[in-house]
């Protein structure tokens, strides 16, 4: 290869790759996870490449807001398909809103996308990853899958689909041939790599760990006694334990609500909900109903306040459902860690949170089924607060160091361009041989 440096090659695959596509239903103003991490990962590599991103109208946190159909955003050029914004918490209006997103997506896709192109397809909702293969099996393209939850098992674990089912089957047939024929797959943990290997039956190169970030620029350790929402709420004095986020269906909400109850004779412990999801309304009905002075349920709260409510607390729990371990990833674990809290991770031991909470010693494991020991382990924590005090610092530094948004973009950037490299050399070389002879 004389002549050919890593910096040509690197020039050659720059001008060759035309444009990165990010398919995501999801995507900015909406804040929910997906839509958060994939507007900051597009905007990221944005600086870089030039970045398109098809997404929906807003459907969670900002639906009902009107937005262009098109415009540019910090260097994302975004093109919204047009479809239904239902309220995704109703099953049957969910499933409506998928089917309209994908099927304006096949259309946009087939007409938008190049040879070339390189397509970057979130997993939900399930029907986009299978959609983005066929454009860039029909276009010329390269698909990149970025899994963030995995089927069936997520639609196992949430009561969706019978284990047993033929669509369970049929799904986890295609799934495999998914997996298996795409160029690259980034999974966000250990947990969620090993079930992506055990779909494929082997192990894999094109299957890489790039976690979700911290917003360490904006999240940072602040004192409790001069937290705003707590003093509004008059919980300052009390020891109080956070859940945020999504109270959905993949979250042991009715178990944590079990320990709220076993604990409602220790005044001094406070439970602290907020978020949205489709079980928030079960909970406050049954916080009614039980007439427990021991919890409060807020409403989800914008993006723009996580430093104030997630330092709004003294530990918080991360919880998944039994048989999630590898189908999903909880991204706010990062953001609790930059705010410098222990995590009780209500998890499977082997889910990516247990493992890192044990690794870094931040915190407790706890199975998630077992409400007793979740109510034990709250108490435990309150009677030691120097050991609570050290894993908060613990974790604030270890995210800081390991698991900056700078930190994962790179990670990502990086993975494209050696991928990249490696396929290119591979035609230069050839290009070289072929060249040379007489």
């Amino acid at each position: 290869m004389t002549g050919y440096t890593t910096a040509r090659m690197r020039e050659y695959v720059m001008k060759s790759t035309e444009t990165i596509w990010f398919v995501s239903e999801v995507y900015f103003p909406d804040e929910q996870g997906t839509a958060f991490y994939t507007t900051g990962l597009a905007e990221g590599l944005a600086r870089h490449y030039r970045v398109v991103v098809l997404c929906s109208d807003p459907t969670v946190t900002a639906r009902g807001t009107r937005v262009p159909r098109a415009e540019v955003r910090n260097g994302v050029r975004i093109k919204r398909c047009k479809g239904t914004t239902f309220n995704k918490d109703n099953l049957l209006l969910r499933a409506v809103n998928i089917l309209t997103y994908s099927l304006a997506l096949i259309i946009r896709g087939l007409v938008l996308v190049r040879k070339n192109d390189i397509v970057i397809a979130v997993t939900s909702p399930p029907s986009v990853p299978f959609i983005a293969k066929c454009i860039c099996w029909l276009r010329g393209a390269k698909c990149v899958l970025r899994l963030e939850d995995v089927y069936p098992e997520t639609l196992v674990a949430t009561g969706l689909l019978r284990k047993s089912s033929m669509v369970t089957r049929l799904l986890a047939l295609l799934t495999r041939m998914l997996y298996r024929n795409v160029e690259l797959i980034t999974v966000l943990g250990r947990d969620m790599k090993a079930l992506a290997e055990k779909k494929i039956r082997s192990h894999s190169d094109h299957i890489h760990i790039i976690r979700s970030w911290a917003d360490t620029d904006i999240v940072s350790p602040q004192p409790k006694a001069a937290n705003p929402l707590l003093r509004e709420l008059g919980l300052t004095d009390k020891f109080v334990v956070s859940c945020v986020g999504n109270m959905g269906r993949a979250q042991a909400v009715e178990l944590m609500l079990e320990a709220v109850t076993m604990l409602r004779e220790h005044p001094q412990i406070h439970f602290l909900f907020i978020g949205s999801g489709a079980k928030k309304g079960w909970l406050e009905k049954e916080v009614a109903t039980r007439k427990l002075e021991n919890i409060t349920v807020l409403n989800h709260r914008p993006r723009t306040e996580q430093a104030i409510f997630l330092n709004a607390c003294d530990i918080s729990i991360i919880s998944l459902l039994p048989g999630m371990t590898g189908a999903g990833v909880p991204s706010r674990t990062y953001n609790i860690m930059a705010a410098g809290k222990p995590i009780i991770a209500l998890t499977g031991r082997d889910s990516e949170v247990s493992l890192l909470v044990q690794d870094e010693s931040i915190g407790w494991v706890v199975p998630p089924d077992n409400a007793g020991e979740l109510a034990t382990t709250v108490l435990n924590a309150c009677s030691d607060p120097d050991r609570l005090a050290t894993m908060g610092a613990r974790a604030a530094q270890v995210a800081t160091k390991r698991f900056s948004r700078e930190i994962i973009i790179d990670e990502y950037k990086s993975l494209l361009e050696s991928r990249l490299l490696a396929t290119s050399a591979a035609k230069i070389q050839r290009d070289a041989a072929c060249y040379a002879q007489p």
